[in-house]
């Protein structure tokens, strides 16, 4: 059985919009990385349109972007991408897959089948899949910023405070630090 590994950028103040966080080399070979040691991304529909808007023309050379970017873009593109949706059914990027049914055993049973791990990148889907208590492992970029302003990690709440181990901290050239915990209960 694979684990369950939130992934996201998110500033001191707990913002997890992606225009706050630092776009580099460094934290894209690192989210790199993060990827080619997953299985499977898992997305909420809003995380999967903004992704789909704009990944699939660097990876095909339709944006002009540095090295890494198209490097994680088109590893992106290869990549099996599930997405939750309740109002979307159709998911035409390459390699993606819709997840239906009961949220908690849907996504048990891509966990149970992906011993490499479900990499999870949607704030909005954590919150979720944290209270069903699916989540194993939280590998955050902290970005050294206060942005003032949300959209911030689990502002729907949690029913219980999650107690954490912390395995890695790294810090980076630009003042990020990688940051990476697993459940302790």
């Amino acid at each position: 059985m694979g684990s369950l590994i939130f992934i996201l950028n998110v500033t001191l103040d707990g913002c997890v919009d992606h225009q706050e966080g630092i776009a580099d080399d460094e934290t894209h070979a690192h989210f790199t990385r993060l990827m080619d040691g997953g299985g499977v991304m898992l997305w909420g529909r809003v995380t999967y349109e903004m992704m789909e808007s704009y990944w699939p023309a660097v990876a095909c050379g339709e944006v002009e972007a540095p090295p890494a970017l198209r490097e994680w873009a088109v590893k992106l593109e290869a990549k099996p991408k599930y997405v939750v949706s309740s109002t979307r059914q159709d998911f035409p990027w390459a390699n993606s897959h819709h997840v239906t049914g009961d949220l908690r055993e849907s996504v048990q049973r891509l966990k149970d089948a992906t011993p490499a791990g479900v990499l999870l990148g949607s704030g909005l889907l954590a919150t979720e899949l944290d209270r069903l208590g699916l989540i194993d492992e939280y590998r955050m970029l902290v970005h050294p910023r206060i942005a003032g302003h949300g959209p911030t990690l689990y502002q729907g709440g949690l029913p219980a405070t999650r107690r954490l181990v912390l395995l890695s901290a790294k810090p980076f050239s630009n003042g990020a630090v990688a940051m990476h915990y697993r459940r302790a209960d």
